[in-house]
């Protein structure tokens, strides 16, 4: 019993003394913790690690060297008033989704220290602001096949854009699961290929008809031996066979996206995520279960998937003036 008791006062002391580290040393576990155990993305830890040491140099500015006994309710709360009136770099101030981040970082970071046993702040003691509704974004079927049709078939390049907008519209992948594709990942026989998305999660995207006709007709026009699905064409090209340096890169591809859409004439802003969006709504309304698109999505919860639910309400509506008996039809007499 005796030595029980001494192993307790032990682990009590230790962890007392582990307090008192600094935040900086806390951050550093934590962002490896995220990159090896979670296997969270390069930006996903890089973005966590941003929010948190800014939270971290604002406790700096009345005490140089941070430790746990700082992150208190006060401390957050005087935080989230540095966030509100904190500007840009455009002078403009951080919108409130940005301002929401920080705070489910710090409360990310602080269920990791409770699980190992630190008596820390409770998460549940942040509450994360109301952030404004997202309006969902994507375009109508007229504005996509304008848009798949503006790159110019009869060169290498354009070839290679046309693809790349035929299988973000097929796939609804995310840009950057799009960039890392490799040339032997697809498979044109069964018109599938397997992806491993955000948070590590794997799914089966497929290929259209039309998807699959564009990439062939791509990679057959390729005269080299890279390993990436979609590389570049300028700059250097001393380049050796399969290296990383060749593909091409998310602001190369939304730059493309941006190129044509000017050229299409569509008058809104059409990024790789409006593309997604157009994908799950296409799918949609031409009567695709919500769970399915789920899937497809690679959506860990279904909750994000039911920002989709306009479209279904849309076709839910459409049926019911088309078939309900109460409703009036051409021709139909009004008392």
């Amino acid at each position: 019993m005796s030595h029980n008791l001494d192993k307790v006062k032990c682990n009590a002391y230790y962890l007392l003394i582990q307090m008192d580290k600094d935040l900086d040393f806390w951050l550093d576990q934590f962002i490896s913790y995220l990159e090896i155990e979670k296997n969270r993305s390069p930006l996903t830890s890089r973005n966590y690690s941003l929010y948190i040491q800014r939270f971290i140099g604002y406790l700096a500015k009345s005490n140089p060297s941070p430790t746990l006994k700082d992150i208190t309710e006060e401390n957050i709360r005087e935080f989230r008033l540095y966030l509100s009136r904190k500007k840009d770099n455009k002078g403009n101030r951080l919108k409130k989704s940005t301002q929401a981040y920080h705070l489910i970082a710090l409360r990310s970071f602080l269920r990791w220290l409770i699980r190992k046993d630190y008596p820390v702040l409770s998460p549940e003691k942040i509450e994360l602001p109301k952030t404004e509704s997202v309006s969902l974004k994507f375009i109508t079927p007229e504005q996509i096949d304008k848009l798949l049709n503006q790159p110019n078939a009869s060169t290498i390049i354009g070839l290679r854009n046309r693809a790349i907008l035929e299988l973000l519209f097929s796939t609804g992948l995310r840009v950057s699961e799009l960039m890392r594709l490799n040339r032997d990942q697809i498979n044109f026989k069964s018109g599938e290929l397997g992806i491993i998305g955000k948070g590590g999660y794997p799914r089966v995207v497929f290929l259209s008809d039309r998807c699959k006709y564009w990439l062939e007709r791509y990679f057959t026009g390729r005269q080299d031996s890279h390993k990436p699905c979609f590389i570049r064409y300028s700059g250097k090209t001393e380049i050796t066979a399969n290296s990383e340096a060749v593909r091409l890169s998310v602001r190369s591809i939304q730059r493309i996206i941006e190129k044509y859409r000017r050229r299409a004439g569509i008058g809104v802003k059409v990024t790789p995520h409006v593309l997604r969006h157009s994908f799950a709504t296409d799918l949609l309304f031409h009567g695709a279960d919500l769970r399915s698109v789920q899937e497809l999505l690679g959506h860990k919860n279904i909750a994000t998937t039911q920002i989709y639910t306009h479209v279904t309400n849309k076709r839910l509506r459409e049926m019911h003036e088309k078939y309900h008996s109460g409703n009036f039809k051409k021709g139909d007499k009004r008392e």
